[in-house]
């Protein structure tokens, strides 16, 4: 006795669906497994405790600096730092890439100037910062706007000019200004370069943050990792660097829920 084939459409709807646990783990599977190896080999002392301290004693002494609101000062402070230098950048490095992007005259003026000063390392212009503005707030906050504007400035004018030009004449033969073409046609397009410059500038922010911290400064997270090297409290500097790397996740996380609800159109999932 014969049975007619099933089609391949009913035999995906026969499927289990994936559960979540499985989803989980196929994501965060190797990290968990590697907190789990590091654990193991503090405690059996098979590396140093003293130099790794297994994860549960680094979990206690950020519950601890969190708790009794150590750690929070230093986060309020490095993120008034990172936040103005980011804010500061934003607001020159996208107005100045719009502007690159669409007149070929000032590209060809700032250009020259703006590929020497991006190959010099921030860092390596942080001394002379320092003679300039002193070893206070403004020679970090400025050291972390250099370094945080290039990202944003170049990921803005090559958005621009990658706008397809079908697109811009399209709409000029229909009777759109130069206002409304920018708007409804340019900006659209650009975003999602302009998007990727800003995730990448979040992450040189705390880079630089970190490192402006570690000199002539008395607060903050990046202090915190040298004061605590200095003193030997090994727990509480990986607790300070795990703690910058969670700022970044979620500054990472912020940017990509952004970029989701401003360009729906460009995501593929949609």
């Amino acid at each position: 006795m014969s049975f007619p084939d099933i089609p391949r459409t009913a035999t995906r709807n026969l499927t289990l669906p994936r559960l979540p646990v499985l989803a989980i783990l196929r994501r965060y599977g190797l990290l968990a497994a590697f907190l789990v190896l590091w654990q193991v080999a503090s405690k059996a002392g098979w590396v140093s405790p003293a130099v790794f301290p297994p994860p549960d004693a680094i979990a206690a002494a950020l519950w601890k600096g969190l708790w009794t609101g150590a750690l929070l000062d230093d986060i309020a402070i490095s993120l008034q730092r990172a936040g103005t230098a980011y804010a500061a950048a934003i607001a020159i490095g996208i107005p100045l890439g719009l502007l690159m992007g669409q007149i070929r005259l000032v590209e060809q003026a700032l250009d020259p100037i703006l590929q020497l000063f991006r190959q010099t390392s921030a860092l390596a212009l942080y001394p002379v910062f320092i003679l300039l503005l002193g070893l206070g707030e403004a020679s970090k906050v400025f050291v972390i706007f250099w370094a945080t504007l290039f990202p944003i400035l170049l990921a803005t004018t090559g958005g621009v000019k990658e706008v397809d030009a079908k697109l811009i004449e399209m709409a000029r033969s229909y009777g759109a200004s130069r206002l409304a073409v920018f708007r409804r046609v340019i900006l659209p397009a650009a975003l999602p370069a302009i998007f990727i410059g800003l995730r990448l500038s979040a992450t040189t922010a705390l880079l630089l943050l970190i490192a402006s911290e570690m000199i002539g400064a008395n607060k903050g997270v990046g202090f915190q990792v040298m004061n605590a090297q200095y003193n030997f409290q090994i727990p509480l500097m990986f607790a300070a660097i795990f703690l910058l790397a969670g700022l970044g996740l979620l500054a990472n996380a912020l940017l990509v829920t952004l970029q989701r609800r401003l360009c729906r159109w460009s995501d593929p999932t949609n």
